[in-house]
């Protein structure tokens, strides 16, 4: 039997009467009958009793009636489910955020969703890049939003680029260095600890460039976490340097560095090639967008 002959069903059982219902589901009155004698003979047993003009649910019918109605309102939601979906307003949908993207975009993702999707299922990780795309590939995240320096070219991934955001070394307000006249020298950093995320073999050769070989992450910074807010609230009450994109820490003092140019980090979208995209993507991808700035 199909749906459509469920609801043929649902509607005789409601008016009991052929003509009422066919004129109702816009058929004639004989093929209403062949719908409806097509699934008594499907499950061998009568549905209805002629009783007169009018047809009365038999015993059997009236416990086909509620599960007949389950079927066609699940199938019904089901519908609906998959509009919204196609619309991206429905389903749910994982994204992995690196250290970066998720200090500059979690709360306000997670916010721009609630308030402008509020059908939309939203889940984050955060992680190393290696286990996000580890995770990714295991079909357990839809999409990453990392530093896409930081990734190793492989042919299942798609990176879209995002957003390049340009990263300094800050302080607190008051602190010693910012007493240095004619700018700061990096040599000057060492004598307080440095902060940092895992930063990318790129970053670190452009770090060396400037600087020189005393630049390297695995030489110079002291304290390293994945979470960029933790070190940011280190910063804020003590002496110590982050080393991080600007946008990160607007509340931060950029150290004026001789030379002044450090690096920047290239934010990528990643999701696997060649796999179809969650439905609620491109609500994600535009969010993104409109959130990850310098």
């Amino acid at each position: 039997m199909t749906l459509v002959q469920l609801r043929h069903f649902i509607s005789l059982a409601q008016t009991g009467s052929f003509s009422k219902s066919a004129e109702a589901m816009h058929l004639t009155q004989p093929a209403l009958s062949r719908s409806i004698r097509s699934i008594e003979d499907e499950l061998g047993l009568p549905l209805f009793d002629r009783i007169g003009r009018r047809s009365e649910l038999t015993p059997f019918g009236r416990q086909v009636l509620q599960r007949a109605q389950r079927l066609v309102d699940d199938a019904a939601e089901l519908h609906a489910l998959g509009q919204r979906m196609r619309e991206g307003e429905g389903g749910a949908i994982r994204i992995g955020l690196g250290s970066g993207p998720g200090a500059l975009l979690m709360t306000p993702l997670l916010m721009q969703v609630a308030t402008r999707h509020p059908q939309l299922t939203l889940e984050i990780s955060r992680g190393s890049t290696d286990r996000l795309v580890q995770a990714l590939r295991d079909r357990q995240l839809d999409a990453l939003v990392i530093d896409a320096r930081s990734l190793q070219p492989a042919t299942d991934l798609r990176t879209e680029l995002v957003c390049e955001i340009r990263g300094s070394f800050m302080v607190r307000r008051g602190h010693p260095l910012l007493r240095k006249r004619g700018g700061v020298r990096f040599e000057m950093l060492k004598e307080y600890p440095i902060a940092s995320t895992p930063l990318s073999d790129e970053v670190a050769r452009r770090l060396m460039e400037t600087y020189g070989p005393e630049a390297h992450p695995a030489a110079c910074v002291t304290l390293r976490c994945e979470e960029i807010p933790s070190l940011v609230e280190v910063v804020r009450k003590s002496d110590a340097i982050l080393l991080a994109v600007r946008a990160a820490a607007p509340d931060l003092v950029e150290l004026p560095m001789v030379p002044g140019e450090i690096t920047t980090a290239l934010f990528g979208l990643v999701t696997l090639a060649g796999r179809s995209e969650a439905p609620a993507m491109p609500i994600v991808r535009t969010l993104v967008q409109e959130l990850l700035k310098d």
